[in-house]
């Protein structure tokens, strides 16, 4: 068996973030000057961190917060950094819609909405009015889906495809240990879960991705939590440059590496943003 480290990291702030404004495929935002200095903070609380392998959303705010953490490590600075489109965001609104449809762009200081004919929602509203569609039609801003959105079900499916994927990967670059040979088990790693994995993955991606890429982990392959989770924790929002930790066991199978035991070490920390994750 084979067993690694995953580590998931979402993207410093961007101005639609602090704008608290509806944020998915559809614009391809940069970081605020807060996400850098996030993404620097991030950088250095993992500088120590080893890791063997790393991926990215192809949006470009996970890229630059990306770039910041394999700059900033002391051990990493030379992975290859994989761009893979299966790390994107959730779409809230497919984004050929969001040139077309009549759409038009209204810029201001504090905001960037866009504003298409005939769609109650759309990339560049404020959260608040996807709360007001989720209210008006029964069910919860997490689950509810926006005309021509993405559902969290398709989000799964996607992040089901960048597992396998990635278990390929890490099973073609590390290989699986003899029959025999030791494996690390999480109750013997240090408290960042490490220990003596020699195997690391880093995945960048965003916050609603995350949070279904999390469920995933723990409802379907029967991921084990920290003694004394909470689900509202387990399940809550990854706040700019989160991070959750996991440990993963792989199995041969017959059509490939198959997850064998996966384990929680940390979910949504946030400590080396000293505060500032508002």
């Amino acid at each position: 068996m084979l067993t690694f480290a995953l580590t998931l990291v979402r993207h410093g702030e961007t101005q639609f973030n602090r704008d608290k404004l509806l944020q998915g495929q559809g614009v391809d935002t940069v970081l605020s000057a807060r996400g850098l200095q996030q993404a620097e903070a991030a950088g250095r609380h993992l500088r120590g961190v080893r890791f063997t392998n790393a991926f990215v959303s192809n949006l470009q705010r996970a890229r630059q917060t990306a770039e910041i953490l394999l700059r900033n490590n002391v051990h990493s600075a030379d992975v290859e950094l994989v761009s893979d489109a299966l790390l994107r965001e959730r779409v809230i609104l497919p984004s050929a819609s969001v040139g077309s449809c009549g759409g038009t762009f209204r810029h201001s200081a504090r905001r960037l909405s866009c504003v298409l004919q005939g769609f109650g929602i759309a990339e560049g509203l404020p959260k608040e009015a996807l709360k007001n569609m989720a209210n008006a039609a029964g069910q919860s801003c997490r689950d509810f889906t926006p005309p021509g959105g993405e559902t969290t079900e398709q989000v799964r499916k996607r992040f089901r495809k960048f597992l396998k994927s990635l278990f390929q990967r890490m099973a073609t670059d590390h290989g699986f240990p003899e029959a025999g040979a030791d494996v690390a088990h999480p109750a013997a790693q240090d408290e960042d879960g490490l220990g003596q994995l020699h195997a690391h993955a880093l995945v960048v991606s965003h916050g609603a991705y995350i949070r279904v890429a999390v469920r995933h982990l723990v409802e379907e392959l029967q991921c084990s939590l920290p003694p004394g989770s909470r689900v509202g924790q387990v399940f809550g929002a990854c706040p700019n440059t989160g991070m959750c930790r996991f440990v993963v066991t792989l199995s041969r199978g017959e059509t490939g590496p198959q997850p064998h035991a996966v384990h929680c070490l940390f979910v949504n920390r946030k400590e080396h943003l000293g505060g500032d994750e508002d």
